[in-house]
């Protein structure tokens, strides 16, 4: 099923780069945009994991270096039944995590130096846990793929609001009616891209903290560890770029109304809550 829900979010996506490809340069644009989006979409299933992890300056964290996350990853995994993915660090001061890699044969886990620091040993086994739920339900196929096609449309964007800028870079439609078509979808294509992600979003992080809480053995560390990423993304701001807070455990940018209506996450308070009624 993930595969299929991968296929028709690539297709998706596609659709959407064709598009701004017409506004930018006509028929010629549409060809460009679809051969543009055959390659992403090879790359992104084959390559995303790397170069969401280069995005943030992730490197490998050795097992001399930290053997307890070590320890607890094997662990963990085992309960999870998939091979130990590979363990990440990136050095971000806020405590945050993801997990990439289009299967659990080919997963990453990248841990922020803020979570490794703050978090003990039972708060660091429930985001462990809620992680490994991502990689086993290969959930992580779809998040690391949109998160590398939402880059690719934010980059058509950009050449959309120069076109408009400059006047349009197609011949065939240089009217004024092609520029409002540029400044449009400058406008309106980040949002298709966010609505692509909200779907995919919301619903997986409530699973994968019920799944989570069920592999760490109880869902009080990852309610305890949910509260503490919470108040540390409101005390450091964490820009992380756009087209990837979904990949987040928690959404790594300030709370507001505006971001919390297109956030991607469901609200924390929300989260911890259903994860005490568990207990």
């Amino acid at each position: 099923m993930s595969y299929i829900k991968t296929g028709l979010l690539l297709v998706v996506m596609t659709f959407i780069l064709m598009w701004v490809g017409s506004l930018v340069a006509g028929p010629r644009g549409v060809i460009i945009a679809f051969i543009v989006a055959m390659v992403l979409n090879g790359v992104s299933y084959w390559y995303s994991d790397k170069i969401v992890l280069k995005m943030y300056n992730a490197r490998p964290l050795s097992s001399r270096e930290n053997a307890d996350i070590y320890s607890v990853v094997e662990e963990l995994s085992s309960r999870a039944d998939i091979p130990a993915p590979r363990v990440y660090i990136t050095d971000v001061a806020v405590p945050n995590a993801f997990a990439t890699g289009r299967d659990p044969d080919n997963a990453a886990l990248c841990l922020t130096r803020g979570l490794v620091e703050l978090l003990d040993k039972e708060e660091l086994k429930g985001v462990i846990s809620h992680e490994l739920s991502h990689i086993k339900h290969r959930d992580t196929l779809i998040m690391t793929v949109t998160a590398a096609m939402a880059s690719a449309i934010m980059m058509a964007v950009y050449m959309a609001r120069w076109a408009a800028i400059l006047g349009g870079f197609s011949r065939e439609r240089n009217d004024s009616g092609n520029i409002i078509g540029l400044l449009a979808v400058s406008i309106f294509a980040p949002i298709a891209a966010l609505i692509v992600q909200l779907a995919i979003s919301r619903s997986r992080e409530y699973a994968a903290d019920t799944r989570g809480a069920e592999i760490a053995g109880s869902p009080e560390g990852l309610a305890r560890a949910l509260e503490q990423m919470a108040r540390g993304n409101e005390r450091t701001r964490f820009d992380a770029a756009p087209q990837t807070q979904h990949l987040f455990i928690v959404k790594p940018s300030a709370n507001n109304f505006v971001a919390n209506l297109f956030s991607t996450h469901p609200p924390v308070a929300e989260r911890v809550k259903r994860l005490r009624s568990m207990a």
